[in-house]
């Protein structure tokens, strides 16, 4: 027996040395070429780019670049690259109906096994539309299904974006969905998770970071201010102590107001803010998420004419609003805040929006680029196309500096040196070229 044990014990260690000593594998290699590619840092067009991605990271971007052999090459053609674009606000568990009491009857009637599933899909449309990487500000009343879809993503079961969740949401009692219910019905499920007081508000947060919250969401407002600054001092303290933002809901300048004295790192909408208030989101360095595209969509597809006007005049604000605060200096990001089957995948009406609202082309772009990154605290991640940076690409046809709309036609979508989506040609993606036998 013992002589057994010993050379089951030989047999053990000689394995073990054999399996420590085979080589890793080789990340898969893959070179990207397209006819130009743009530098959203610079607001400049690079000629004939080559970006060189090994595994899931961009090694080298240029033009003309050497490629190794045994690369695997994309070529793009004619076509325009530029970094994968970033939604600042999205809302990938909602699928609502186009109706008043949409939300409401999305509350009661949809189960959680439901609105996952729902998540999948329009996780997988934004990915398609372009948008690689997303900032969700709150599941509107799934638990923590934006949790378990996030890490589906990350383990591949899930075709979708990278994902920052903000769990459930943090709201001052009775000032979120639902509305309009019955007192006498009790337990109804909320959009939010309802506060009241201070020590209610820091349990919400740390409640929220326990379970995965990669950001904390606040209603400081629903037409008038709700949340106090002490309660909203709380939650945005566990946020930053557990090294996370928090990015608040605010219209009126007196809750944005309240949000930055808390230490807000973003206002979400903001679309009543005075020049004061624009000022101190500037003074501040926090950033504005204006989500103005939404308010061109529900124009757009308004049920009647007054509904049309009404949504017509806040969007007319808003634009003001956009435009004043691009001449202050306060840093802007997409977001455009989708919540029903028809805007899911639409992201891209929102960098087009803030165009029209007075961005120059190249500050819409980096709105959903390079200033997105750097709010979600992933600029050495995605936003640009240099080394280090995920390999996260898209294309498009034509010029998105000279028609921004190009932005809504992505013909090309990669994610991590993968390709998502590729319309541009049936034969754009070569086999790597293996040498010739001497």
């Amino acid at each position: 027996m013992k002589r057994l044990a010993r050379v089951l014990s030989l047999l053990t260690l000689t394995l073990g040395a054999v399996a420590t000593a085979q080589p890793a594998a080789t990340p898969r290699r893959v070179a990207v070429r397209a006819a130009r590619m743009l530098d959203v840092k610079s607001g400049r067009y690079v000629s004939q780019p080559v970006i060189l991605i090994e595994g899931e990271r961009i090694v080298k971007a240029g033009p003309g670049l050497a490629i190794p052999e045994g690369t695997e090459v994309v070529d793009l053609g004619e076509a325009t690259v530029l970094p994968g674009l970033i939604d600042g606000h999205t809302h990938l568990m909602a699928r609502q109906e186009e109706t008043p009491d949409g939300y409401e009857l999305a509350l009661l009637k949809k189960s959680q096994a439901t609105r996952a599933l729902e998540g999948a899909a329009n996780a997988r449309a934004t990915l398609r539309a372009g948008f690689t990487t997303v900032r969700d500000v709150e599941n509107e009343g799934s638990g923590f299904a934006d949790v378990a879809l996030r890490d589906a993503i990350r383990q591949g079961l899930v075709e979708g974006p990278r994902m920052l969740v903000a769990t459930k949401g943090i709201a001052a009692v009775g000032a979120y969905h639902p509305f309009g219910t019955s007192p006498d019905v009790k337990d109804l499920p909320t959009g939010a998770q309802f506060v009241s007081g201070v020590e209610e508000a820091r349990r919400a947060a740390r409640e929220q970071l326990g379970q995965g919250a990669d950001l904390l969401k606040i209603y400081a407002d629903w037409a008038t201010p709700t949340l106090t600054v002490d309660e909203l001092r709380v939650i945005i303290e566990e946020a930053h102590k557990a090294r996370r933002k928090a990015a608040v809901h605010a219209n009126t300048p007196e809750a944005i107001r309240n949000a930055l004295t808390a230490g807000a790192d973003s206002i979400e909408h903001g679309h009543d803010a005075d020049r004061a208030a624009l000022e101190l989101l500037q003074k501040k360095g926090a950033f504005l998420v204006p989500t103005v595209g939404i308010l061109e969509a529900l124009a757009e597809r308004a049920p009647n004419a007054a509904a049309r006007q009404r949504f017509e005049e806040r969007l007319a604000g808003a634009r003001k609003m956009v435009a004043l605060a691009h001449q202050l200096g306060v840093k802007i990001v997409s977001g455009f805040d989708a919540s029903t089957a028809w805007q899911q995948g639409r992201n891209a009406m929102e960098p087009i929006a803030l165009h029209r609202a007075g961005l120059p082309p190249i500050e819409a772009v980096r709105s959903a680029t390079s200033r997105a990154a750097e709010l979600l605290g992933l600029q050495q991640h995605v936003g640009t196309l240099e080394p280090g940076r995920y390999g996260d690409l898209v294309a498009v046809s034509g010029d998105p500096l000279a028609d921004i709309t190009e932005l809504q036609r992505v013909r090309f979508v990669m994610k991590g040196g993968a390709v998502v989506l590729n319309t541009l040609a049936p034969a754009a993606s070569k086999p790597p070229e293996v040498p010739a036998a001497k």
